[in-house]
């Protein structure tokens, strides 16, 4: 673990000011978000990456909501995949603005479009609304694909954390439904299982940013009843059938509660026969995607590994 790892942990976990999330209003906890990343940002992550054009647009969900869609074009590179993202946060929190940074380095170290998806958060708008969201996004942008360059047959479905939750699930709707698939998903430290039952969430549970507490906190927001959380469609990792979703490049960070339930659905994904290319980043912790400075090594690995896995079979 380098110094500067070791800083911001001393800092959240000694200097920062406690406040209890139990019963924590949602809007309260973005907020402090929000403050949070305005404050420390410009020292966690490097500068955004320059863009060709980067506009809002909208798109209609299927209950005639409108949903944000930030789309990125990069300077260079007229590849004609593109990717759908979505952004982590436990389902609860984070946004379009969260991941800005991240977005516009996939679409430079790529050269690819990038489509950002502002999903309905929970708890006002709870399972399963979040995924059907993100699956609305993927057919507007098979739709929509011509008109922006892009072969609706090769978008790759992305997203960290509960993100990448979202994008592995739209990828077995998509198979189920039979129609256009994603090419290829990518997934960064995806939570995969909403039990929380897996070693690494205990282990890993207390002086590494994401905590347990916090994690039920996102599992009770999100969730209508206890029976959701088994719900293949919130917790991937119990799908009874994985067989047939595009291929896989997964990664898990080493010090993050989420690594052992992300090793488990690479595992999984392997033996129903998904190409899955798996990566176990060591000495970072959960969210290093927005932590350029502070893991600079391991998050511009991470950024090769998943650009030559895209150029594969390109």
């Amino acid at each position: 673990m380098n110094i500067r790892l070791r800083l911001l942990l001393w800092y959240v976990n000694t200097l920062k000011p406690k406040s209890d999330i139990t019963g924590m209003p949602a809007p309260k906890l973005r907020e402090i978000n929000r403050k949070e990343l305005q404050k420390i940002g410009s020292i966690i992550d490097e500068p955004p990456c320059p863009m060709e054009q980067v506009e809002d647009i909208t798109f209609p969900a299927r209950d005639g909501a409108s949903i944000i869609c930030r789309h990125y074009t990069p300077k260079q590179g007229q590849a004609q995949q593109a990717i759908l993202f979505f952004h982590g946060g436990g389902f609860v929190t984070r946004d379009l603005d969260s991941h800005d940074k991240a977005c516009r380095r996939l679409a430079q170290v790529n050269g690819m479009q990038v489509f950002s998806i502002a999903y309905r958060l929970a708890p006002e708008h709870k399972f399963p609304v979040p995924v059907q969201d993100c699956h609305d996004a993927f057919n507007w942008l098979i739709i929509k694909a011509a008109s922006f360059g892009v072969d609706a047959n090769r978008i790759i479905v992305a997203g960290d954390s509960a993100g990448a939750n979202l994008a592995t699930v739209v990828n077995i709707l998509a198979r189920d439904a039979g129609g256009v698939q994603p090419w290829r998903q990518v997934l960064i430290y995806p939570t995969t299982d909403a039990r929380l039952q897996h070693p690494s969430v205990e282990t890993l549970c207390r002086d590494y940013f994401l905590t347990k507490k916090l994690m039920e906190w996102f599992v009770d927001h999100y969730k209508r009843t206890d029976e959701d959380i088994i719900d293949p469609l919130m917790s991937p990792l119990l799908h009874d059938d994985l067989s047939g979703l595009a291929p896989a490049y997964l990664c898990t960070a080493d010090l993050d509660p989420l690594r052992d339930e992300g090793m488990a659905y690479a595992k999984r994904l392997e033996e129903a026969g998904v190409p899955t290319v798996f990566y176990n980043y060591e000495n970072v912790i959960h969210g290093f995607l927005n932590m350029r400075r502070i893991m600079p090594r391991q998050n511009e690995q991470m950024h090769q590994d998943i650009c030559e896995f895209l150029q594969e079979g390109s």
